[in-house]
């Protein structure tokens, strides 16, 4: 087996995580308003799904050349339906909602966050689950 799929989903599982500890704790600076923030957040974020992307391209060329097991499979293609859903879906309407705030505009109600989050949640779950199964089926 190729270490290349195993490598990437690792990689793609630790900017997840990192960034996902990161993306609270910026408020809590010294000095960061909820705008600024926000804008700090659309530009990592944007950043993290541009990786996220290319990390997902490669892990699924590299998964896809060799003899796999049906379950790292699976976890893939959710894995990337799930990617496709934040950057494609939700994405979108979180920055248009932190344009509002930056603006100094309400926002109407949303839960597109707690969408986001969730799916990010699960993300961290299936990359370990398909890193795991890579690991053990080789």
């Amino acid at each position: 087996m190729t270490l290349l799929p195993l490598a990437t989903a690792c990689v793609w599982l630790g900017m997840v995580v990192a960034i996902s500890i990161e993306a609270p704790l910026k408020f809590r600076a010294p000095g960061i308003t909820l705008p600024l923030g926000l804008g700090i957040g659309r530009l990592v974020f944007r950043a993290l799904n541009r990786a996220e992307v290319v990390l997902a391209l490669v892990t699924a060329v590299t998964f896809a050349s060799g003899d796999r097991p049906f379950a790292a499979g699976v976890l893939l293609t959710v894995l990337v339906v799930t990617l496709a859903v934040q950057v494609l879906a939700l994405r979108p309407r979180l920055e248009a909602r932190a344009q509002l705030i930056i603006d100094g505009e309400p926002p109407p109600r949303s839960r597109a966050h707690l969408a986001y989050i969730a799916l990010e949640g699960a993300k961290v779950l299936m990359l370990g689950a398909f890193a795991a199964v890579l690991m053990f089926a080789g």
